[in-house]
């Protein structure tokens, strides 16, 4: 079980734990939930630079499809490939099923939300 404490959160419904300067990236389950059944995600292949706000793939589910954002400028070092290949996994246990690891200036990370403000964000879900 992920320590959800640990995570930050941004605006967009994404989570990250950064471990050194690698930041593992998803999304939360409050925005599983929302989405409905995941069937399909498009992510940034490894190498891709990405910048922080701005579209960095897709995901789509049997409601809606929605963009992802990326929470932090820097360069996909690896995707999830078993959520590629069954983006169900998100909504099985969303904080698992991360999506990217991104290498970020870990700096950065602490301009993201902490829990309790992603919890007041979301009206008491998260």
């Amino acid at each position: 079980m992920t320590d959800l404490t640990s995570l930050k959160y941004t605006a967009e419904h994404e989570w990250v734990a950064l471990d050194g300067d690698i930041a593992t990236v998803g999304i939360t389950d409050y925005a599983a939930d929302k989405l409905g059944d995941v069937v399909f995600v498009e992510l940034p292949a490894a190498g891709t630079s990405i910048t922080a706000n701005g579209v960095c793939g897709e995901i789509e589910s049997t409601k809606s499809v929605g963009e992802l954002y990326a929470p932090l400028t820097g360069e996909v070092v690896e995707i999830n490939d078993a959520v590629d290949a069954d983006p169900s996994l998100v909504n099985q246990d969303a904080f698992a099923a991360w999506l990217i690891k991104v290498r970020v200036d870990p700096a950065d990370v602490e301009a993201l939300m902490d829990r309790a403000a992603y919890v007041e964000l979301t009206g008491g879900e998260a």
